[in-house]
């Protein structure tokens, strides 16, 4: 799985901007350069991933003097997957697609998937439901360690 410096640095900043929040920060609004400098990344950058939070209302900005960011909403209702999604940031497991190299081949029979596809695919959909399932709060309060689980030998049979 790939996962590019767009994603992990929305999830970073919008970490450290609930962090804020959630420490009582009574300074209102957080400006970029603060995020930047504390999470060691390119303003520029920053401002690039703010502008897509911001439409996909995930933040709320206000200018000028004392002017920021602030988060929308609680950020126990904000999943990690909503930040991803909103900068853009697929996540994908395989190399599956129409006309790419990799998994399809269009042989005289039509595309046929390679043996591995529904591995990669059903790893994706994990990947997506456990970002689905982990908060910004979470993140914050540390709530993440403990999250992924084995299957048991029960759910082992039920899938095969």
């Amino acid at each position: 799985m790939q996962l590019s410096t767009r994603g992990r640095y929305a999830v970073m900043a919008l970490v450290d901007l609930a962090t804020q929040q959630t420490l009582g920060c009574e300074c209102g609004p957080v400006c970029l350069a603060e995020i930047a400098a504390r999470q060691k990344l390119s303003q520029a950058y920053l401002e690039q991933l703010f502008a897509k939070l911001r439409r996909a209302g995930l933040v709320g900005s206000a200018r000028g003097p004392g002017g920021g960011y602030r988060l929308a909403r609680s950020s126990d209702a904000i999943a990690i997957a909503d930040i991803i999604a909103a900068v853009d940031e697929p996540i994908h497991t395989t190399r599956c697609e129409d006309g790419s190299p990799g998994c399809i081949d269009g042989g005289a029979s039509g595309p046929t998937k390679c043996q591995t596809h529904d591995l990669w695919e059903e790893l994706g959909r994990q990947i997506q439901m456990f970002l689905e399932g982990v908060t910004l709060a979470d993140v914050v309060a540390g709530r993440i360690r403990g999250r992924a689980v084995p299957l048991d030998d029960g759910q082992r049979l039920a899938a095969e």
